[in-house]
């Protein structure tokens, strides 16, 4: 039975993305008291609602920050895998945050679709360019790390959403401006909660799936296993899982099928598949078994190579 990981580079990665997620969250603070302030006094909707959602957003980094922490804590005996999986619960709780957020925005606009109010434009169109601006270079600051970390790409896609939102309530104080008519701060509130609710849906079904042990999103099953064909030495594979240990830890095992082989030739092939994996399809973290044997025919789990 052969076991691989590696844990130096995702432990300073760990690290830079702390660091990241704290600058994120203490620039995203200060948007929400500018917002909050400047909504109120120029009576928008639209310019609270997009407060509110920042104040969601600071929640959401702060929540993602705390993951990334945890997920620093050493295995234990209880606890074998450490905490990795606690970027992914993060993830969940922020979708499901952003789910909810959406839905009271919604209600907020209905109210002022049914009874419209004036804004101060002024104050309304120069704090939401604050916001764009502290917003994207956030959104930019984690786009990196967002590649492979669900956790982090939750956090990524509250600042994208908090930019877009921000861009909407510009054009608003714009259209307001221009037509007189207070309606157009609802409406871009009804555009700002459709907006949350879609770039909430993909993080939200995603965690879900690595919370029931699905196969992470990028990897492809089948492909794993040409992969492993396409090794000589290799006859079959069965039992093959994989599963999610954290948000960017993705980690395989399975039987391999080498037939009737001196024991002593399995660790190069172990070398071998180890290798492939992390190169091709980003897999580090392994538990692989040799069968000396060959697939039986009435095996329907068992996939036969033909060399």
């Amino acid at each position: 039975m052969g076991h691989s990981h590696n844990h130096s580079h995702a432990h300073a990665r760990n690290i830079t993305i702390s660091r990241k997620l704290v600058i994120a969250t203490a620039a995203n603070a200060l948007v929400v008291i500018g917002e909050l302030w400047a909504g109120i006094y120029a009576g928008s909707l639209a310019l609270i609602g997009d407060a509110l959602h920042n104040l969601a957003d600071v929640t959401a980094l702060l929540i993602a920050l705390f993951a990334v922490r945890l997920e620093r804590r050493p295995p234990t005996s209880e606890k074998s895998f450490g905490y990795q999986r606690a970027g992914v619960l993060a993830a969940f709780i922020n979708a499901g945050l952003l789910a909810a957020f959406a839905l009271f925005i919604f209600s907020e606009a209905w109210e002022r679709f049914q009874d419209p109010r004036d804004v101060h434009m002024p104050a309304m169109l120069i704090a939401a360019t604050i916001a764009l601006i502290v917003n994207s270079g956030t959104a930019l600051l984690i786009v990196r790390e967002s590649r492979d970390d669900v956790n982090v790409r939750g956090a990524m896609m509250h600042m994208i959403g908090d930019a877009a939102s921000s861009a909407g309530i510009i054009v608003a104080a714009l259209l307001i401006h221009v037509t007189g008519s207070a309606v157009w701060d609802a409406a871009v509130s009804v555009l700002i909660g459709l907006l949350i609710l879609w770039t909430s849906y993909g993080i939200l079904r995603e965690s879900v799936n690595l919370l029931l042990e699905g196969t992470p999103a990028g990897i492809n099953p089948q492909a794993v296993i040409a992969s492993l064909g396409s090794i000589e030495g290799i006859h079959g594979v069965h039992h093959l899982h994989i599963w999610a240990i954290g948000p960017s830890s993705s980690a395989l095992s399975c039987h391999l099928m080498v037939g009737d082989v001196p024991l002593r030739s399995t660790a190069r092939l172990l070398d071998e598949v180890n290798a492939m994996l992390a190169r091709e399809h980003r897999i580090v973290h392994t538990t692989i078994q040799f069968e000396f044997a060959e697939c039986e025919a009435e095996d329907p789990y068992c996939t036969p190579f033909r060399h």
